[in-house]
């Protein structure tokens, strides 16, 4: 059977205090909506529309790349003038709707296919996902006749006995697309609010003699988001799934509460992950790394057998058996090749550094190719900007940089060359060849008493 999606991301989210629509905010790494986009389509949704309204552009900015259509809801009139805004979406339509709200991003991708299965197979024209819980004060009550629903109730209309029921609507739904927009012809607003309410469906069709179902699911899933409390109470559920599942494959995590992983991060077999770091995009992490505490890693692929110490990787590539840091910094576009050392306080910024070459430390490294077993002195310094433009230096195999070089770009050093500690290179070094660039030293006997700056005792 058909199957189409509309995620409601609409609302202007006034409690979150935020010029950024509400549905934007990050969970784990990744926009709320967007996590609810993902929940779709591994639901085999592949036709999915999202309903936009305020900060619409900035929302379709956020969203473009996860192929989806939009429906723009104008004024915010409730949840059935949102779906109403959807006409030309479900147009000529026939199958099963699934409806969403992308501000609840811990939905899960099995709650979504039991929904739509449960849905189809009793042959409900609508279906509600529900949840229990002790204290359901302020929620709408699913009121039941023996398997199906009878009414939704809102707390305030709630009478004595509905009030005990503790099974509440979670805002998510199924619906034969028919029926629906059948329906939605028959919706008014005649309530204090003035608002189309997408609840009112079910009673329409209750009335109607139409089946409605409900499906129970946990009250976590189901948790939306409207404050920034309430985004960082989502953020600590969804890391610490995302941990688990992690540790369930095989990771260690020592920490798993001061752990931070994006929802899209794969890791490998018996890697050791210890508390502060921070592992975001599309991050893949090979087999036997160790992530010593206080790294950010963002879309980057660290190969096995990996040690990373205190350091900043970004938008890069580390080989394998590579140490990194303490307190490196690896920038976009970087490569760095297998059982290399890239030690403390170094910055590499968009090079490639060749297998077993070691640049230990206190070192800037900058559009540059750098060969295999290569060794850099402490302070080199690849001098690639002249203040307009930005140049590359290439340094062959097996080349050793003397401590405290200034490589003037762009230059090139050939295969096996050496350059003499604190030297200043700006033209080409010979393969096999020696190079010193720096001034001959020179003596001036009893200069400091001569000019007055002897020290007394």
């Amino acid at each position: 059977m058909y199957k189409c999606a509309i995620i409601m991301a609409a609302g202007e989210g006034k409690r979150m205090k935020s010029s950024t629509p509400k549905v934007l905010h990050k969970v784990c790494g990744q926009e709320m909506v967007n996590h609810v986009i993902d929940r779709m389509r591994s639901a085999d949704i592949e036709e999915v529309n999202v309903i936009i309204g305020r900060g619409a552009e900035l929302v379709k900015k956020g969203t473009e790349h996860k192929n989806v259509t939009y429906s723009f809801q104008d004024k915010q009139l409730g949840t059935g003038h949102a779906i109403m805004c959807a006409g030309e979406f479900l147009k000529d339509k026939k199958g099963t709707l699934a409806i969403f709200t992308g501000d609840a991003p811990l939905i899960r991708e099995e709650t979504v296919k039991r929904l739509l299965q449960f849905h189809e197979d009793n042959g409900f024209k609508a279906t509600i996902l529900t949840s229990r819980i002790d204290n359901p004060t302020g929620y709408g009550r699913v009121i039941r006749e023996k398997d199906e629903v009878a009414r939704i109730v809102e707390h305030k209309d709630c009478s004595e006995e509905e009030l005990k029921v503790k099974e509440i609507n979670a805002g998510m739904y199924c619906f034969d697309i028919e029926a629906l927009r059948d329906s939605l012809g028959k919706l008014n607003n005649n309530n204090a609010q003035g608002e189309y309410y997408l609840t009112d469906i079910i009673g329409i069709l209750k009335s109607e003699n139409k089946k409605v179902g409900a499906l129970i699911t946990d009250f976590e899933e189901t948790i939306g988001v409207n404050s920034r409390v309430e985004l960082a109470e989502v953020e600590r559920i969804l890391k610490l799934r995302i941990n688990k599942k992690h540790m369930d494959n095989g990771v260690t995590i020592i920490d798993p509460s001061n752990t931070y992983i994006g929802s899209e991060v794969k890791i490998g077999q018996d890697t050791i992950i210890y508390p502060g770091n921070y592992i975001e995009g599309n991050t893949e992490i090979g087999n036997e790394c160790i992530l010593y505490p206080n790294s950010r890693i963002s879309n980057s692929i660290i190969s096995h057998k990996v040690t990373i110490q205190s350091s900043v990787i970004l938008d890069s590539k580390i080989g394998e058996e590579t140490t990194v840091g303490p307190f490196a910094y690896i920038r976009p576009e970087s490569n760095i090749g297998k059982h290399a050392r890239i030690g403390d306080f170094v910055e590499i910024k968009k090079s490639t550094i060749g297998d077993n070459t070691k640049v230990s430390h206190l070192t800037y490294i900058g559009d540059a190719e750098v060969g295999e077993n290569c060794n850099f002195g402490c302070g080199t310094v690849v001098v690639n900007y002249d203040g307009k433009n930005k140049y590359k230096t290439i340094i062959g195999n097996n080349a050793f940089i003397g401590c405290n070089t200034n490589l003037v770009s762009p230059v090139e050093v050939k295969d096996d060359a050496y350059i003499a500690a604190g030297s200043t290179i700006t033209k080409e070094v010979p393969k096999g060849s020696l190079a010193i660039a720096r001034a001959k030293q020179v003596n001036i006997e009893g200069w400091v008493e001569r000019k007055g700056h002897k020290k007394s005792k």
